[in-house]
Formats: structure tokens, sequence, C-alpha cells
């Protein structure tokens, strides 16, 4: 650590006269040379993570699919190359910092104030996942739960800052942040020069504006295209409406993108380099997440899951030369994961559950479960419900769930019990 600060207080004093913290100066676009810097800083810190082919989603998507493992990068986003960067170019640090976030940002940067020794308070919504909460804390942040989504935390981060003298940490709205974020555009623009189409998911539109930045300085045809959450698409919003615009804030599983105001800085380096900026919903997003552990073994939370999910749904067109995919966090609850990877397979048609209602005589139960298994299904759960509000006199309602090999199967399964004499309820 010690190491790392010496270094740090060499290179800081000529970083900032390029870029400068005030919002005068912030007016202006990145270039690559303050993105190779930020790079140069975060050597010590920033994980260089792999890029590799998939034989199998390449197969799947109908083109050549390469993933760029950022979610296991340091504190298991890309968010720690933003926050060394952001932390680095703080000339006086006595005052700590402070910062708002879900959970991947406040890791960043609590393992960034850790890693220079500075001070470091961060501020989470209180539905913030408990997992990112302790993570942050045992890398020695200060935590304070307030509001309900993340804009309510940035308005009592940004109060703290105030009161206190500790330098805001944006998580999306600083060009430092920006240009730490864009090393990850050097080394895929490095490790494949080829790449035609580069896929990333998007929130704030740091990694967005910070990747698409320095792959257009090194080769300009390669497309950016970047994919948000349906249920916040600010940014493309924003293009629409040729100015940032705000949307309203709606529950999404992707928290880690659930962004509804977008950045005048960021949406400056969007219209000027990215190509285009699409959207999925959630169970897009839950099916990227359970293919991926399923087929590459790589645990990705879904809001780092979007790009591999808008590429399988066949959103985005095919390059000229191989397509990589940005999977740009990992940091998932595992007291969730059960209910994403449900909810992913229901979406790709391996999981499914039907009401029934049949005549309350001996045999229904049977006869239902037996023509499931007929149809090759694995049954995996069964309610009985003989009596309560809407059931008719005389009747029994079951309720069935079950594992199939894909949607055909599913698809046969109802209409079997459809052609039986039962009313199929869902």
């Amino acid at each position: 650590m010690v190491s790392v600060q010496r270094r740090l207080r060499k290179t800081r004093s000529g970083r900032v006269a390029s870029l400068a913290m005030d919002g005068a100066a912030q007016t202006d676009l990145l270039t690559l040379a303050d993105i190779r810097s930020a790079a140069e800083l975060g050597s010590s810190v920033v994980i260089r993570t792999s890029l590799e082919r998939s034989s199998t989603f390449s197969r799947l998507c109908e083109r050549e699919i390469w993933l760029k493992a950022e979610h296991l990068q340091r504190a298991g986003s890309f968010k720690i190359r933003g926050a060394m960067n952001a932390l680095a170019a703080i000339e006086d640090p006595s005052a700590g910092v402070v910062a708002a976030s879900q959970g991947n940002h406040a890791q960043g940067v609590a393992l960034a104030a850790a890693t220079l020794g500075i001070g470091a308070t961060v501020f989470m919504p209180k539905s913030a996942p408990i997992p990112k909460i302790q993570a942050t804390t045992d890398y020695g942040a200060e935590i304070r739960l307030s509001g309900s989504n993340l804009g309510e935390a940035v308005d009592a981060a940004q109060a703290f800052s105030a009161e206190t003298g500790a330098r805001f940490v944006h998580p999306y709205d600083d060009l430092h942040i920006v240009a730490g974020q864009g090393t990850l555009g050097i080394e895929i623009a490095e490790d494949l020069p080829t790449a035609g189409t580069i896929v990333i998911p998007t929130g704030g539109g740091g990694l967005l504006a910070g990747v698409a930045t320095a792959v257009k300085a090194i080769s300009p045809t390669t497309r950016i295209v970047g994919v948000e959450a349906a249920a916040t698409a600010t940014y493309v919003a924003s293009r629409a409406a040729g100015t940032p615009t705000p949307v309203p804030h709606r529950y999404t599983v992707a928290d880690g993108i659930a962004v509804s105001r977008p950045s005048d800085l960021v949406f400056r380096h969007v219209q000027a380099y990215v190509d285009d900026i699409v959207t999925v919903d959630d169970p897009q997003m839950t099916r990227a997440v359970a293919l991926l552990l399923e087929r590459a073994k790589y645990l990705v939370e879904p809001a780092g899951a979007a790009g591999l999910a808008a590429v399988l749904d066949g959103l985005i067109p095919e390059g000229d030369g191989p397509t990589v995919v940005v999977l740009s966090g990992g940091n998932i609850d595992l007291l969730l994961l059960d209910r994403v990877l449900r909810h992913g397979l229901e979406a790709a048609g391996r999981f499914g559950s039907f009401r029934v209602r049949v005549p309350d005589v001996p045999g229904q139960l049977a006869r239902l479960t037996n023509t499931v298994a007929e149809l090759g299904a694995n049954v995996v759960q069964v309610e009985h419900r003989r009596e309560g509000i809407g059931l008719p006199f005389a009747f029994t309602e079951i309720t069935i769930s079950v594992e199939t090999r894909g949607p055909e199967q599913m698809a046969s399964i109802v209409k079997t019990l459809s052609e039986f004499d039962l009313e199929v309820l869902a």
C-alpha cells in the first residue's frame, strides 16, 4: 500500500492539470491519453480481466461471441477502475471521501480508499442488498443507509459532503470516474483488435462512455452498443429527446443499472461515441444469468448480464468482426440467487407452474401428475387446495410446478392439459 501511495503522489500533480475537478473543466470530452493515464495509475490494483471466446454462446447467438469477465475484477465489478482514478486525483484527501451506491460503486470506492489510506463514508439506499453492505464495510468504509433509491442516497451523500468537506465521488458524473472505467476499453482493443461490436451494460453510463471513448480512438469502426434495463432507460429517452432526460424510477431485478437520472457529462460522450442503445427486461436478464451459470460457470448479477441478454434475444445486429460482451459485475445477493435463477429458467421455458381445477373425486391428483410425467417433465412441487374464496363447490384446485427440457416441452404440457377435462388457470 505504501508503494502505491508514493507512486500516486509522484503522478498526481500532472494529472490534475489535464482533468481538473471543477465543473468548468468538465465540459470537455476525455481523450485517450486521459484513459491511458488512468490505466497506469490503477495498474497496481486493477486486474486485467480475461477476454475469452465462448463456443457455447457463439452457437446460441449464431455469431462469434467473446466474454469480457469483468465480474472477476477486484471487488466484483468494473467500479474499482474509476474509483482508483478518482481518489488518486484528490490533492488533499484529509477530509475523506463520500459516495453513494447500490453496492458496486460502494465497494470500489471503499477498496480504493483503503488502498490509498483515505477515510470513506458510503451512503446506500435502505433496500441495498445485505451482502453488498457487508462487503463495503469489510473494506473499511462507514455505511449510512438513506433513502429508498439511489437518487435519494446521492442527495444524502452530497449533503454530507457540503457539511463535512469530504470529497463527493459520484458513481458516474465525474471525468476521473469515466476515464478509469475506460481502461476496460483499452484492454479489449488490445486483446481483440478485430472486435466488430462491443456490448456494454449501462446504468449511469460511466462504463459505456469511458469504453466508447477509448475504443473509438483506437478502432473507429468498432460499434459500441449500450444496454439499459427497460424499467429505467434514461439514456434511450435522452437520445430520443436530444438532451439529458430523467425517467421515473421503477423496480427492476437489475438494481446495479437502475439509474433514472442522466448525466450531462456522460450524455456528451454517449452522443459523440456510442452507436446505439437498446433495452432488455427482467426475464431476458435472469435468463442470461441462468445460462451463464449453467454453460460458462460464471456467476454474474442481472445487471452485469444485460449485454448478453440483448445479444441472446437478437437485439443487436452482427457487425464486421466478433462481438464482445462485457460481463460488468458479479456481486449478486445469494439470498436472491434462487429467485433469480428460477425466474430465468421460467423465462427460458425450463420451469413453469400451472393451476388447474378438477372435480373433487379420488384419482384426480394422480391423473394430473401421471400426465405430466408421461410427457417427460419432472414434477418439483404440488399444492392441493379443497376450499377457499372463489373455488367452486365440489372442485379442487391443484398448483403444480414442473421442470422441462425447454419451451417446446412446456408448450406440449400446456396443450395436453388444455385437451384434458381440466381448467388451466395459469
